[in-house]
């Protein structure tokens, strides 16, 4: 069997990932850091004989959020910054170095990173004494434990160069190969509370709440935010007021806040898929076509995802911090992360709600006397 080493694949990374300058974009685990996992995020509970965990980060660009950040363009941002960089540019690297490992005899099981806390409860086992599946991994637990970063208040995976513009791939094999060190917790994460300010979702709590999730590797502690995920995925999935401007054209006056609501993020993904695909049989003057938000149908029939808020505290606002504190190593940009103040939509209460019985729309029309009627020409 041919010699297969952690240095071979960080190069093979650094020529095909685009990350660039020599940056680090590849990290490895051995199996042992991840012997506290829980049974649906095990990695042995996919490849049992796994005896390390790779990671892969790829950059998001920086550029993809300004139509966002601008109010003008929000589509770059499924495409470049979330669905389509995790789910077609970020996998070419995570296949092309799996292949690589099996070039050389070792197998290497490619994980596309799904949500590990949603499985079926009444799934049954295909073996009777193995987990029913589907198992998913932590991708940025898994990338912590690879050296490449650490996971920030948030609960975003930042990294000492892109801070949180990355994505994650990871891939699991038989290969023993020499584990990365980890990094210090604190050491990108200040603990600024950025995140928490921005969120427009506020799904993020502040230290003072004290609502942290804390997991050990090796002899190292890491803590980050409880994240309220039902709050954040309605904000993402652009059911938040503040942030979705299709959503106050298509539902004006639509008074749900997900900031002060306790939906569940299994709640929030039914309603904003169910509203993003649905259909209405009549078409209007104050909503015409057929589509009950237009933009959220056309973008989720271009990518099968769509979102909307641009991870406005999350990203951006750490992003922002993190450049201005010189805490990452990429921070040298000619134009800030957010130009001018940033933007926020008014709340339901003072949208003109109302059609053509309220004669707001076709005043002529439906308002107007006609006195001509019935003596066209």
């Amino acid at each position: 069997m041919k010699q297969l080493t952690t240095q071979m694949l960080k190069d093979l990374a650094k020529r095909i990932g685009g990350g660039g300058g020599g940056v680090e974009i590849l990290g490895v685990g051995n199996i042992e850091r991840f012997n506290d996992a829980p049974q649906r995020m095990h990695p042995k509970n996919i490849f049992p004989e796994c005896r390390s965990v790779i990671s892969i980060v790829q950059p998001i660009p920086r550029g993809s959020f300004r139509g966002v950040t601008e109010g003008t363009h929000f589509s770059n941002y499924t495409f470049y910054s979330y669905s389509r960089l995790n789910g077609f540019f970020r996998p070419q690297i995570t296949y092309d170095i799996a292949r690589f490992i099996e070039d050389y005899g070792f197998e290497a099981v490619p994980v596309f990173p799904g949500v590990p806390e949603h499985w079926k409860p009444n799934a049954r086992p295909v073996v009777p004494g193995r987990p029913a599946p589907e198992i998913n991994l932590n991708v940025r637990i898994l990338a912590m434990g690879c050296g490449l970063g650490e996971i920030g208040w948030s609960k975003v995976f930042l990294h000492p160069v892109y801070g949180p513009r990355v994505r994650i791939g990871t891939i699991l094999t038989d290969a023993v190969l020499k584990p990365d060190p980890l990094l210090e917790p604190g050491s990108i994460c200040k603990r600024c509370m950025r995140c928490v300010k921005l969120c427009p979702g506020h799904a993020i709590p502040d230290q003072k709440e004290k609502r942290t999730v804390t997991i050990q590797l090796e002899d190292k502690k890491y803590e980050w935010a409880d994240v309220h995920m039902g709050r954040c995925t309605a904000t993402h999935h652009g059911l938040n007021y503040r942030t979705s401007p299709f959503l106050k054209r298509y539902l004006p006056g639509f008074g749900f806040d997900p900031a002060t609501s306790n939906i569940s993020e299994d709640l929030a993904y039914k309603i904003s898929h169910t509203l993003a695909s649905g259909e209405w049989t009549r078409s209007a003057a104050e909503f015409p076509g057929h589509y009950a938000i237009p933009y959220y149908r056309q973008i989720k029939e271009h990518t099968g995802y769509f979102a909307v808020c641009g991870a406005k505290g999350c990203i951006r606002g750490c992003m922002e911090f993190q450049e201005k504190a010189h805490v990452i190593e990429q921070d040298q940009f000619a134009t800030p992360v957010f130009p001018v103040t940033p933007w926020e939509l008014s709340p339901p209460e003072t949208d003109k709600t109302g059609g053509i019985a309220e004669g707001k729309v076709m005043y002529d029309e439906f308002q107007k006397p006609d006195y001509k009627a019935g003596k066209w020409e």
